[in-house]
């Protein structure tokens, strides 16, 4: 490696490296590429590549004969990745590159990609648990708004007032159902794919808070069910009101549905050594986050112990009453995409605590 005073080692690499010379011979074959292979690098070194890496396509047919890196094409420059078969039926995923003397000229070396299949197929497991989620979620309220309507224009006249009202009421219900789970896939995309937009600007964490119960309240919970508590002075807060928004109504509507007794909400002042997020580097030093601190806890039967890592996951769903499994893996893409951090444990009560921090400071585009 250029200006680092050493080498690198190609079995330093986390993918498998084969490389076969001009003569067609392997040169290089790393430890990763006999992790993934089961081929000893004794076997493989020295040996023509296609018999040192004997791989198939799907359909059977010898991929080295088939693409002919040394006898094809002069203006070929490699192959992208693809899913390939090893003697035994073991699945890798093969990416090779030409390298030559020049543009069209003589091959100098097959430079050759090894990776396993395993996160490929974990990914796809989760987009089809995806997809399977959300049909089931979407069937029920469609099924409903489709044939609330049909039995209103067949039959109109025969409805009173307030039966039509009733079910109109139903429709606008469900299809607000439709639409949250629609906003949920949204969030989703973006936040696999990195690119959760936060708008920031002041918002009033108390107040919202504050809000939010109210509203619950007038939804008709019981008022004694709640205990707001605010220590002052607050930090002035940056953050997207919207998102934040949609974090707090996500663990109220939690502690109120799946806890039970008095629903506490603590909002204050927070400094605390948290760990750095999954997005970044991995073995990144904890960190020192200041800013507020909201608390929601309640007294119901809490979060088992072993499910607690996973509380944050898709699909996680603490009881049979109902929801996507998609609302607290939200929750912490939304804290962490504004720098923050949220976590769960078991409150005094005996009920689920969860505890996210925004941190304070002026966002750089107001500097």
């Amino acid at each position: 490696m250029a200006g680092s005073g050493a080498e690198l080692d190609p079995d330093d690499l986390p993918d498998g490296l084969v490389i076969a010379g001009a003569d067609g011979r392997v040169v290089c074959f790393n430890s990763a590429a006999t992790r993934l292979t089961g081929i000893a690098p004794g076997a493989a070194l020295g040996s023509p590549l296609a018999a040192a890496l004997p791989l198939e396509d799907l359909d059977g047919r010898r991929w080295w004969q088939l693409t002919d890196p040394y006898g094809g094409l002069a203006t070929r420059t490699g192959q992208p990745e693809r899913n390939l078969l090893l003697p035994g039926g073991r699945e890798v995923l093969v990416s090779a590159r030409y390298v030559r003397e020049r543009p069209c000229g003589a091959l100098l070396r097959v430079v050759i990609a090894l990776r396993g299949t395993e996160e490929r197929r974990r990914t796809e497991r989760s987009h089809a648990e995806l997809i399977a989620t959300v049909a089931h979620e979407l069937r029920s309220p469609l099924t409903s708004v489709k044939g609330f309507t049909a039995t209103l224009l067949a039959k109109w006249e025969r409805f009173t007032d307030g039966q039509k009202r009733l079910m109109l009421e139903t429709v606008d219900a469900d299809a607000d159902r439709v639409t949250r789970l629609i906003a949920e896939l949204l969030d989703i995309s973006r936040i696999d794919a990195g690119r959760l937009e936060v708008r920031k600007q002041v918002v009033d964490l108390a107040a919202a808070v504050r809000r939010h119960v109210d509203g619950k309240v007038a939804a008709g919970i019981p008022e004694d069910r709640f205990d707001i508590r605010i220590t002052e002075p607050l930090t002035q807060l940056w953050a997207d009101p919207d998102k934040v928004d949609q974090v707090l109504g996500n663990l109220l509507e939690n502690a109120v549905r799946h806890g039970e007794g008095t629903v506490t909400i603590e909002v204050a002042p927070a400094k605390e050594v948290v760990e750095a997020p999954v997005w970044e580097r991995p073995g990144t030093p904890p960190r020192v986050l200041e800013g507020t601190a909201v608390t929601v806890s309640d007294e119901g039967g809490g979060i088992p112990e072993e499910s607690m890592p996973r509380v944050f996951t898709r699909f996680w769903r603490g009881s049979k009453r109902g929801g996507t499994g998609l609302g607290l893996y939200i929750v912490k893409g939304i804290v962490e995409a504004h720098g923050g951090s949220i976590r769960v444990d078991r409150a005094p009560g005996g009920g689920a605590r969860f505890r996210f921090i925004l941190p304070a400071g002026v966002p750089d585009f107001m500097l």
